[in-house]
């Protein structure tokens, strides 16, 4: 059975963006540099997702978490793919990972 990566962009770019964003590129090289291992990948970005604030896995109606929190525990691979702005890791980075704290 082969493994699965499951990367989460955290980059501040919408999704519909016509460029896409450096977090992006990174990511689909790291997916490409699996699949030679014959790791199946995916990307999603975390901002196309309504990711409630919080430290619990489930925080109420509308929270998207836990899908993603579903697809982080599922692959074998996890690759978190952030920004840095000034330093630090993007706002979007920051919630995600204020969320893993439930794991």
């Amino acid at each position: 059975m082969p493994l699965t990566a499951f990367a989460l962009n955290c980059s501040l770019k919408a999704s519909n963006d016509r460029e896409k964003s450096s977090t992006d590129r990174l990511l689909a090289d790291v997916l490409a540099a699996l699949m030679q291992y014959e790791v199946k990948g995916e990307i999603v970005r975390a901002l196309s997702h309504d990711i409630k604030p919080g430290v619990l896995s489930d925080m109420g109606e509308g929270d998207d978490w836990p899908k993603l929190r579903e697809k982080i525990l599922a692959a074998d691979i996890f690759v978190l793919g952030l920004p840095i702005w000034l330093g630090q890791p993007s706002s979007v980075a920051k919630r995600v990972l204020e969320r893993m704290d439930a794991f």
